[in-house]
């Protein structure tokens, strides 16, 4: 448990850098030096301490190994992490994730997973709502068991070819349930619209979503002041893209939350803008910060990597220590970028990672 107060001046904080493989390289390396630039311009009011991590499928084809044994001991006295991607085809997906990101998150306990869903000026995404409404919500996604519990099995492989049976079942507690409401509908109250939606699929998984579903009835009574309501997964799919205006803070499984995130990213144009944190909201251990996208072999190396979503969660990262005015500092001068018209390929511009985070860098100064 980390004793130091939040904010206080002077800090140093101590944070550990994991750029994983494929473009986390590129983008840690950009939310690195944005970072870096803003506590060169805070009058010594707090600095970075890093230390970076070579972990990922390179450290897994070289040790078999995703980190090393004693990796989370080494990690656990940090004030936080930043990590950048994990996955690279030479390695299996499930091998790379569940050696690394969701080893640190479990083991963590990161509970909660915070994505803003954010529509940037300058940037022309798909939906047509964004014409007319100002949109903004968050969506919070139950990080610890749900679907990705990783509770199940592969069996019977001696009957032979097509004799297998896989199981893998999803993990629903009350305990797990009510703290990541509960930090939905806290969250809620801080936001204009004072709003929580609950999505599940209850009427056809009906045990651990009505489960779901009860805890959030029993929650919402301690909340009378936030507006409330409960959605099927696949009717929230459809009301992100035609009324997105009605949402404010959207909570959810681990499955379904994180589907509907990456939609709400693709909405407001492209993955490449989603940040992320996995929060332990208790700060037993370090809560990690680290955009949404993956780690696109196709692009990596070639300097071409969108850096906002891993600079926006820095914003989160500053936040998490204490930090909000500059957290919003960043923020704004994410937003001055893509309004200059400094926007990276994948939003249909032309400029190189370098070129996002220099002008990042210069528009601090506007901030």
């Amino acid at each position: 448990m980390k004793t130091e107060r939040p904010g206080t001046p002077g800090q140093t904080y101590r944070i550990a850098a994991i750029p994983g493989d494929g473009v986390g390289a590129e983008v840690v390396a950009a939310g690195r030096t944005v970072l870096d630039a803003l506590a060169a311009d805070s009058a010594g009011a707090f600095d970075f301490a890093w230390t970076e991590f070579p972990w990922g499928c390179a450290h897994h084809e070289r040790t078999g190994r995703m980190m090393d044994e004693d990796g989370l001991d080494r990690l656990a006295d940090f004030d936080a992490l930043y990590f950048g991607a994990v996955g690279w085809p030479t390695v299996p997906d499930h091998v790379s994730l569940w050696g690394l990101r969701l080893r640190i998150c479990q083991s963590f306990d990161q509970w909660a997973n915070v994505r803003p869903v954010r529509f940037l000026p300058g940037v022309r995404g798909p939906l047509r709502a964004a014409d007319e409404h100002e949109l903004d919500w968050v969506v919070v996604r139950e990080n610890s068991e749900g679907e990705y519990a990783g509770l199940g099995g592969r069996n019977l492989a001696g009957r032979g070819p097509g004799g297998e049976v896989a199981v893998q079942s999803a993990l629903f507690t009350e305990v797990g349930c009510e703290r990541v409401m509960r930090y939905a509908f806290d969250l809620a109250r801080t936001r204009r619209h004072r709003k929580v939606s609950s999505v599940t699929k209850s009427n056809a998984q009906q045990y651990g979503m009505v489960l779901w579903d009860d805890v959030f009835r029993r929650v919402a009574a301690d909340y009378p002041d936030v507006e409330t309501e409960s959605v099927l997964v696949d009717a929230m799919a459809a009301r992100f893209v035609l009324r997105p205006q009605d949402l404010s803070v959207v909570v959810a499984s681990n499955l379904n939350a994180d589907i509907l995130s990456d939609l709400g990213s693709a909405l407001a144009g492209s993955l490449g803008l989603a940040a992320s944190a996995n929060l332990n909201p208790e700060r037993r251990f370090p809560s990690m910060f680290e955009p949404v996208h993956g780690s696109a072999p196709d692009i990596a190396g070639r300097g071409v990597a969108n850096p906002i979503g891993a600079v926006g969660s820095a914003a989160l990262l500053l936040d998490h220590l204490g930090r909000p005015a500059e957290a919003a500092r960043l923020e704004r001068a994410i937003a001055a970028t893509t309004a200059a018209g400094v926007l990276p390929r994948d939003l249909g511009g032309t400029a190189t990672t370098a070129d996002v985070t220099a002008a990042l860098v210069d528009h601090l100064g506007d901030a």
